[in-house]
């Protein structure tokens, strides 16, 4: 599994994630490739090698044109929706540009629709989230690990005057995710830098087991009494226990008067706002009433925008919030051709080595259609030819994607094509 580590020795922050991403081996031209596809011509970039300390970084520049115009949420929506990026990528980047936008809301008393953005919401934040997540998907990156974030002290001036340090923005970013206090007056991780790799963040910790193939040096503007850099460690943990251990929140709230069809609704709409599962379990509630246990698993960033879908969407007067790890296996979407067309498989692998197949229910289910076939059948031979086509032996106990954490077989990958988080 190509697996990247962002090692935050002096915070992290948009240039600083492109400038590593290019000095751990993504072509520049890669990255301007990338960025075109935006199809917005207020920016050029510059790329070139710095002096940390005494230390050989990549500095990548972000110019933003004089007469380049200011950008809200709905207008970043639309320069992200209307580019030629991958869906993964516009996807990603429409969640962290909103959660930017739900930090800002909340620190100012506005709304998300009305808050201005001021220093993140301009050109240069468009391209330093888009060029970070097309970057690592350019380098087939599968999992992403982030070092605890290092936090400074002391003011910045703003755009609304003295700001302490973490700043606001950032340390609400940062909520779920483990911080490091510094003994240095400057501001170590920026909005941006927060959102980004709270976002992408599969696990926080120390650096993971892997083969080290690469690594790079991204720069910061200013100078500091510390190298201000972040670094970006490249490698491949086959051969490793192939077991991603991460932290995750477990979401529960008990309902004893909801309609099913509400619940229904309800779990689409935890899953659509990143839940990575969502389990309504049959509970026996108080004077015997008969309810449900609602479970909802997610990243520690997607917490708080789920507890406000299940106080807004569901009957629930209280939410319990609990931190769990989980263990899980390395997986990847492979698309096979088989005789009902072309169909995605989730491709899991056991520390062993060995591997099973997962056909995806939606392209199934529209095959079956399609085709007037049993959806059993559909998975059962879309099992056989993804083994073959993959090489892996035709052993599936599970001949289709139900078996997640929760039972259900929605499952959203977010950051890239290559985890279920």
């Amino acid at each position: 599994m190509k697996t990247a580590y962002f090692d935050c020795i002096a915070g992290a922050s948009g240039d600083m994630m492109l400038g590593a991403l290019v000095d751990a081996g993504l072509p520049a031209a890669t990255l301007e490739a990338e960025l075109s596809k935006l199809r917005i011509k207020d920016f050029h970039l510059h790329v070139g090698k710095v002096m940390k300390n005494c230390f050989a970084a990549t500095k990548v520049d972000v110019h933003v044109h004089d007469d380049a115009p200011e950008r809200h949420l709905a207008d970043i929506r639309k320069v992200v929706e209307d580019s030629h990026l991958s869906d993964q990528v516009k996807g990603t980047a429409m969640r962290i540009f909103t959660r930017i936008c739900e930090a800002e809301a909340a620190i100012h008393n506005s709304t998300v629709d009305k808050v201005h953005l001021h220093e993140v919401g301009g050109v240069d934040a468009i391209v330093d989230v888009c060029g970070t997540l097309a970057g690592l998907e350019a380098l087939g990156i599968e999992q992403v690990v982030v070092s605890p974030f290092p936090v400074g002290r002391g003011f910045i001036t703003g755009a609304h005057g003295q700001i302490p340090l973490p700043a606001p923005a950032a340390l609400a970013l940062m909520k779920g995710c483990p911080l490091q206090g510094r003994d240095i007056d400057a501001e170590l991780v920026t909005p941006t830098g927060a959102a980004v790799l709270s976002e992408i963040a599969d696990a926080f910790g120390p650096i993971p087991k892997m083969t080290l193939e690469n690594f790079g040096y991204g720069a910061g503007t200013r100078d500091m009494v510390i190298p201000n850099v972040l670094r970006v460690l490249l490698g491949d943990s086959t051969g490793t226990s192939g077991i991603i251990t991460e932290s995750l929140t477990m979401l529960e709230t008990n309902i004893d008067d909801e309609s099913p069809e509400l619940t229904g609704h309800l779990t689409s709409k935890l899953m659509e706002a990143g839940a990575l599962d969502v389990s309504a379990i049959p509970a026996q509630m108080k004077k015997g009433r008969p309810g449900v246990l609602l479970q909802v698993l997610a990243k520690p960033a997607h917490a708080d925008g789920l507890k406000h879908i299940l106080f807004h969407e569901s009957s629930t007067l209280g939410v319990r919030d609990t931190t769990v790890q989980r263990d899980s296996l390395p997986r990847r979407i492979e698309t096979v051709e088989t005789p009902f067309g072309r169909i995605r498989v989730k491709v899991a692998q056991l520390p062993n080595g060995q591997a099973k197949v997962f056909p995806e229910y939606e392209d199934c289910r529209a095959a079956a259609e399609k085709n007037s076939t049993p959806l059993r059948e559909v998975y059962q031979q879309v099992s056989h030819h993804a083994a073959h086509a993959l090489h892996l032996p035709h052993d599936h106990g599970h001949g289709h994607d139900h078996s997640h954490d929760g039972g259900h077989s929605h499952d959203h990958d977010h950051g890239h094509s290559h985890h279920e988080h």
